[in-house]
């Protein structure tokens, strides 16, 4: 029973209207002609909680946000991010998670759906000792069962429970990058690379020393692609540049650089290795080096794609907010050290120097080297370069003889256009090119 007074004032008097409401609600509900009740039975609003309920029903698993750790050989793949067709470690990756059950079809068609993010992209051919991705996955999913659909070149290593705000790439502090090559490469001017050489200890402090100079925070625009000299986002920061101990393996001596910093930009870490390496043998000096940072765009090599690994991806801050909060484990993968290196020393590393020797990528990038002016460079000179560069890298598959020829006629075309400016006087090449055989 529902009683409402309204007073009104109106001309001096006050009217109470009192009661009104009451009948209108204690007044029965209208019925029609039939006799039947106008509001919709009650078994059809069960009907339609019914279909409410299937459309949430086909995937009602319970999920958490995960860190995924895992490494792999880059050899055969076009790269760690998916691409519609194209074979890719995230396409095997999402492919296993679907066989083992731990995803549904439509997880596998949009990962989005499950918050799936990488931590940094690799390019093609390029390896990763510890990889990681976020992703919702079922609480009882299991390490195993995932590798058991993957091939041998991919593995999981290890799952942890994370925040539910965790997102692998923004979460991401730091990473670490590896560049195994041979030490022939290194070989100072007047030395001619071969598959023989051995570096000295002088030589390598001399490496050393040109590393040393990358380190801290500077304009990393000449060491990659379509990056204007004053756009905030080619300043990065690197933590550290080094140079390890040599080893012989098939005959061929190699060495491993070792890079971490905050990120990387497309290609500046291949060529950080070509700058180095041209400095080594006496094409550029370490005030190239320091001409880089400023706004000129210079004429920088790219160091061959063979050889970069993707070491470890680094969660500082997260792990000291919330590492030790009872609930989270820290993200340092410490517990995985010894198979992470196993599988690099068995998958990863024989499969560079495998590659190095039977195509020989490095050797033939040096013959291209002194074609570069390491001095400010003209856009039509940039874009000759630039195809010289993607010729050595699409001619890995090519028999010797017609890799070198293919090389010997890029380098031909770009030689005939070149006008590079170096410290304000026309500069011209060696007259000598790539010798074809």
């Amino acid at each position: 029973m529902i009683c409402v007074s309204v007073w009104c004032v109106k001309e001096g008097f006050v009217f109470k209207l009192c009661g009104l409401f009451r009948t209108m609600c204690d007044a029965p509900p209208p019925v029609s002609k039939e006799g039947d009740s106008k509001k919709r039975p009650l078994q059809e609003d069960s009907d339609n909680t019914d279909l409410k309920k299937q459309c949430v029903e086909p995937d009602r698993v319970k999920r958490r946000k995960v860190a995924l750790l895992f490494g792999y050989s880059g050899q055969g793949y076009l790269g760690m991010q998916r691409n519609p067709g194209m074979k890719t470690i995230e396409e095997d990756l999402l492919t296993a998670l679907l066989k083992a059950n731990f995803i549904n079809e439509e997880a596998f068609s949009t990962p989005q759906l499950i918050q799936f993010q990488r931590a940094a992209r690799t390019d093609k051919g390029v390896s990763a000792v510890r990889q990681v991705v976020s992703l919702k996955l079922p609480e009882d999913v299991k390490v195993e069962t995932i590798n058991s659909h993957l091939p041998a070149q991919i593995r999981i290593l290890e799952i942890k429970r994370t925040t539910k705000g965790f997102n692998s790439k923004s979460s991401c502090d730091a990473r670490t990058y590896s560049y195994m090559l041979p030490t022939f490469a290194f070989a100072p001017s007047g030395v001619e690379p071969s598959e023989s050489y051995r570096i000295t200890s002088e030589v390598m402090d001399n490496v050393r020393s040109t590393l040393r100079g990358f380190e801290g925070t500077h304009n990393f625009h000449n060491f990659t692609s379509r990056k204007k000299p004053l756009d905030p986002s080619a300043i990065r920061y690197i933590i550290n540049f080094e140079l390890g101990e040599p080893f012989i393996s098939k005959g061929l001596e190699f060495a491993v650089l070792k890079v971490k910093g905050q990120s990387f930009m497309l290609h500046q870490i291949r060529k950080m290795v070509g700058m180095t390496i041209a400095v080594a043998r006496g094409l550029a000096t370490i005030d190239t080096l320091h001409k880089a940072w400023k706004t000129e765009r210079l004429d920088l090599p790219v160091a061959p794609g063979l050889g970069l690994v993707l070491e470890e991806v680094h969660y500082g801050r997260y792990n000291q907010r919330f590492g030790k909060d009872g609930i989270h484990e820290p993200l340092d993968w410490s517990e995985t050290e010894a198979e992470a290196v196993a599988f690099k020393e068995n998958f990863i590393y024989p499969t560079i120097i495998q590659s190095e020797i039977e195509d020989k990528s490095m050797m033939s990038w040096l013959e291209t080297l002194h074609l570069h002016s390491y001095c400010i460079r003209e856009d039509n000179l940039s874009h000759g370069l630039e195809t010289l560069g993607e010729a050595v890298d699409m001619i890995q598959g090519i028999d010797d003889g017609d890799r070198l020829a293919t090389l010997a006629r890029v380098a031909q075309v770009v030689q005939e256009g070149q006008n590079v400016m170096c410290n304000g006087n026309s500069n011209q090449y060696p007259s000598e090119g790539v010798s074809s055989p």
